[in-house]
């Protein structure tokens, strides 16, 4: 629980409030005291969503839907006012860790745990079932784990099974690695099956500490759900046929409760861990490859007093990137970092060193703050996270929340937005005046825009893949086509350039050095093979390099496609793992040879390269800079900033610049590593700042920083 803070009311329908529980898309949680000293979970509605009807409508849906339910492993209704000017809902507080929270803690379950788990939710399930209500969100942030066994809360998304008109055509509704199969395909048609589906993925999860169906994309993640093959290696033998028969494609083959109950009531009662591999508690990472990925946001409606969680953050690997989705990162900072560099110093400062030039702000330029978020129709999909890349003095913004818009750099003002439903991306990027951004008009299709960056037009628009990224090379725009079967590359106007057969297996387009590659794995698990590092171009695919496993993209270097070696590609799931790298590989395109470059020592932390230094990121907030040319180390420095963001690199000061999730600006010597300054957090920096990672970028020399759904801008030298 966190103190109120400035704006937060200090009573709601005469509960007394002590402090926040949580927040999330739909309100804000506060723990709430009755006027007897009874504690409960008051969930106050988002001003933007009091003022729609429709809302309002799914909110009183919601109260009646939870009252209805009742029984030992739920959390009741006590009081509610759907017609107050801010609708509000309280329930019995309960005390308790969510279920994501307690497996990144702790590990996967005991098999005793895991019993008492599968009975419980069992049992709760029942109940729900019993009144004609499908839950439609079982996911572990929706688990309290308390001392008298689990309770499922939040019934912000039941729906009577036999009611139509309650989802809205076009929005996805649940957590794509716990839904069914039938909800993402036809949302509208669930039953009470569905949730016997998310059952079995949340006991997987308990038990191994991922997901059956777990991958960087909520798009991956939905296909592996339809059409995919859970991933249930490491599930104890004596749950895997539960699991199983639950996670059948056939909603008709699914067990029933009274079934599934009588099939956990036989489990052993043993305290080993639910994973037969390791034979004891482990915390299982997301795959360390995966740079800047974010964790699943989702509302807050917890009745715990320690917050929030959901089943697919920090503590998960991941599924379906293969081992370079690092190259988002790298791709955002060069797109970001035009006209930035890096001086160094020592033997490696006359090949990185790059001459400063007078500073340089944007026209009429001041210190500014603007909210992203838009109000549209429709429920914002809570899976990606916003961003922005910039061209001159205009930023282009897009992501969760709010539509592509044109920002001044200069003021902050909005110029223009475009579009009618939330972005579930930021900008692919900015080139000759053309801004490139992801459409998605419905579940099934998803579009890449290009739109006229003075006025927000319209220009053209191709249909790609929904799963791989698009990306920017020196003569186009590089995609996937919607079947998988081809790369296509597109020119300025829309013009089809050519088309490349694609491979078996996984591809991903990628850019590297300004030239068009593909990254491409045999079988659909990351990292469990060598990586063949593809060059593209009219109707060819041509092998150039293997990567070995885990290895991690890192962008180029004069040219040459740079890599990480990891020390080891061993899978380890244990809390605050950071895989260890020790050398840098680097391919020249031409011939394929790929020379290994020692570390002086193994280095953890996300990566990224900048004008040919390669800064690590550690999550307790140590930084370190190597030389992208020899591997020596530049200099490293520990901070008490913990999830700090990618760097902005300054030439004219000569600083490295980060931010975290709160808004907190610091500033290194990109020479030495020595601090120069740094500022305080934001002042209520929304209530996306926990959900969503950090991010700064330079427009000329001014700082922009994004918090949460919070853009900002701040002077380069010593801002207040």
């Amino acid at each position: 629980m966190t103190p109120l803070s400035t704006g937060d009311p200090e009573s709601i329908g005469g509960y007394t409030l002590r402090g926040r529980l949580g927040a999330g898309g739909m309100g804000v949680v506060y723990l709430g005291v009755s006027p007897s000293g009874r504690q409960v979970a008051v969930k106050l509605v988002h001003v933007h969503y009091a003022q729609e009807e429709e809302f309002r409508t799914r909110f009183r849906q919601e109260i009646a839907a939870a009252r209805r339910v009742s029984g030992a492993f739920t959390a009741p209704v006590v009081d509610a006012d759907p017609d107050a000017e801010r609708p509000w809902m309280a329930t019995l507080y309960v005390p308790g860790s969510t279920l994501s929270e307690v497996v990144a803690k702790d590990g996967p379950l005991s098999q005793r745990d895991l019993r008492a788990l599968g009975l419980g939710l069992t049992e709760a399930l029942r109940d729900i079932h019993r009144v004609g209500l499908v839950h439609r969100d079982l996911k572990p942030g929706n688990v309290l784990m308390t001392e008298d066994g689990p309770r499922v809360i939040d019934f912000g998304i039941s729906r009577a099974s036999g009611n139509q008109n309650l989802t809205t055509t076009g929005r996805m509704i649940g957590t794509p690695p716990f839904m069914s199969p039938e909800q993402l395909a036809s949302p509208r048609n669930v039953t009470p099956a569905s949730d016997v589906f998310s059952l079995g993925s949340l006991l997987v999860f308990a038990a191994v500490g991922t997901g059956p169906f777990d991958a960087d994309s909520p798009y991956i993640t939905g296909y592996q759900v339809v059409h995919g093959t859970p991933d249930l290696g490491e599930v104890p033998e004596a749950l895997l046929g539960i699991v199983e028969r639950c996670l059948d494609k056939d909603p008709a083959a699914r067990p029933e409760l009274t079934d599934i109950h009588r099939m956990l009531r036989t489990l052993p009662e043993s305290d080993t861990t639910g994973s037969p591999k390791t034979g004891q508690s482990a915390n299982p990472r997301r795959h360390p490859t995966s740079r800047n990925s974010t964790a699943t946001s989702t509302d807050a409606t917890t009745t715990t007093g320690s917050g929030t969680g959901t089943g697919t953050g920090t503590g998960k690997r991941r599924r379906a990137r293969l081992l370079l989705t690092g190259l988002g990162a790298a791709l955002v900072v060069a797109t970001l970092g035009v006209g930035l560099g890096v001086s160094v110093s020592g033997p490696d400062a006359k090949a990185t060193t790059v001459s400063a030039r007078a500073a340089s702000l944007p026209d009429g330029w001041r210190p500014w703050r603007t909210a992203l978020r838009s109000d549209v129709k429709g429920v914002p999909l809570d899976y990606g996270s916003p961003g922005c890349t910039t061209e001159g003095s205009a930023l282009f913004c897009g992501g969760t929340g709010f539509t592509a818009a044109r920002i001044d750099a200069a003021s902050g003002h909005i110029r223009w937005r475009t579009g009618t439903r939330p972005q579930g991306a930021q900008p692919i990027g900015v080139r000759s005046g053309l801004v490139y951004v992801y459409e998605e008009p419905d579940d099934e299709i998803r579009r890449v825009v290009a739109l006229d960056a003075a006025t927000g037009h319209r220009r053209w628009q191709r249909d790609v893949n929904r799963s791989q990224d698009a990306v920017l090379y020196d003569g186009g725009l590089l995609t996937m086509s919607p079947d998988y079967s081809s790369f296509m590359a597109y020119g300025p106007s829309g013009r089809e350039l050519w088309r490349a057969p694609s491979l078996k297996g996984v591809c991903i387009p990628s850019a590297l050095g300004g030239a068009p590659y593909a990254l491409c794995s045999a079988g659909t698990e990351p990292g469990q093979a060598p990586v063949e590092l593809m060059k593209l171009g009219p109707g060819s695919l041509t092998r150039t390099a293997t990567l070995p496993k885990k290895a991690e993209v890192l962008g180029a270097v004069g040219g040459q496609p740079l890599f990480l070696a990891p020390q080891t590609a061993k899978d380890v799931y244990e809390a605050g793992y950071e895989r260890p790298y020790n050398a840098l590989l680097r391919v020249a395109p031409d011939t394929g040879q790929v020379r290994r470059i020692p570390l002086a020592h193994p280095l953890t932390g996300a990566a990224t390269l900048v004008n040919g230094v390669v800064y690590f990121v550690r999550s307790d907030g140590t930084v370190t800079a190597v030389s992208a040319h020899s591997g020596r180390q530049l200099w490293q420095r520990t901070t008490d900033m913990e999830s700090l963001s990618a760097p902005a690199v300054s030439a004219t000061y000569k600083r490295v610049y980060f931010s975290n999730r709160f808004g907190r600006l610091l500033a290194l010597d990109s020479r030495t590593g020595a601090e120069v300054w740094r500022t305080s957090a934001l002042e209520s920096p929304g209530e996306k700042a926990q959900s969503y990672p950090p991010r700064v970028l330079l427009v000329r020399d001014a700082i922009v920083a994004l918090a949460g759904d919070t853009a900002f801008s701040r002077s380069p030298n010593r801002p207040t």
